[in-house]
């Protein structure tokens, strides 16, 4: 596995996109401000990360994608991605993690750049193998201290404690869910926000004991969208992306706490003319993972 040196400027870039996180936004969907962001990462075919930081301002604005490092992962292998939460890494580093499916296995990745010379550590650069058998999953994602797994009809929730997961749950029932995004993240349960093939949204809650809550939030029109990306905005509202890649396109939108058919969502625009590059593979949220960052998803 290759891994090429990050030249300072680009890291200084990323760097500063890392830490756009969502600020002083009213809660109202309808009032987010430029100070609501998402640094929006991708997995491109050639195993490199990318970051680009979306803001809602009026238009919509992006800012230039920036690349590194390169080569991370074996070329056009990778086939989902959890987000990837950075967090300081004394005395000089940014640790960078996540989990990430290649090819039918899953692995936990972590890196560090050293933000003394703008590249990364060769030596910190760790990919192990969780297990095999990821084949048909469409979606993974990790919380606080669970993750989740989207293989047909079903969400499978592990408990994750250091290398160990345990306590495998299954709910059944979820066969018409295109793809989903974490919205919330609480002591109590975590909640997803879920497109279907028809073209509804969903919230369902996943209550650490008992069973899944599935409210209908739309009836119709988003079934276009492969990808979702929700980032905190303000304390519990949500700015939402939804690509797609058939067309390229990203659209953004501004969410109030969901709460059924009451939710408010306001399109926001599209992100410029095409979001989403021939080598781009795939999505992921980047966030801030230190516990002080206070980074935790609160949209429903």
């Amino acid at each position: 596995m290759t891994r090429r040196r990050i030249a300072a400027g680009v890291l200084g870039a990323a760097m500063t996109a890392a830490m756009l996180v969502p600020g002083q936004a009213q809660a109202a969907a309808g009032r987010a401000t430029a100070a609501c962001s998402m640094t929006l990462g991708t997995v491109t075919v050639q195993g490199d990360h990318k970051f680009q930081t979306l803001t809602a301002t009026s238009p919509v604005t992006a800012s230039p994608p920036h690349v590194g490092p390169k080569g991370l992962f074996p070329v056009d292998l990778v086939r989902l991605t959890t987000s990837v939460g950075w967090e300081p890494d004394p005395p000089a580093g940014m640790a960078k993690s996540g989990y990430v499916r290649i090819s039918n296995d899953l692995y936990r990745f972590r890196y560090v750049i050293d933000m003394y010379i703008g590249e990364i550590d060769p030596d910190s650069y760790q990919q192990t193998k969780v297990g095999g058998g990821w084949i048909h999953q469409r979606y993974v994602e990790r919380s606080t201290n669970h993750t989740y797994a989207l293989d047909g009809d079903v969400i499978t929730r592990w408990t994750v404690e250091g290398s160990a997961w345990r306590y495998r749950t299954t709910y059944s029932g979820f066969s018409s869910v295109k793809t989903m995004t974490l919205l919330s993240q609480t002591a109590t349960y975590d909640t997803f926000l879920a497109n279907t093939r028809g073209g509804a949204l969903y919230t369902i809650r996943i209550p650490f004991s008992g069973k899944p809550v599935v409210k209908k939030v739309r009836t119709s029109t988003w079934q276009t969208f492969e990808t979702l990306v929700a980032e905190k905005c303000g304390v519990q509202s949500t700015l939402l992306l939804g690509i797609d890649k058939d067309t390229r396109r990203g659209y953004l939108y501004a969410v109030s706490h969901a709460n059924g058919t009451a939710t408010v969502i306001k399109g926001l625009g599209r992100v410029g003319d095409q979001l989403a590059a021939p080598e781009d593979k795939v999505y992921f949220r980047y966030y801030p993972g230190s516990p002080e960052a206070g980074a935790l998803l609160y949209g429903e």
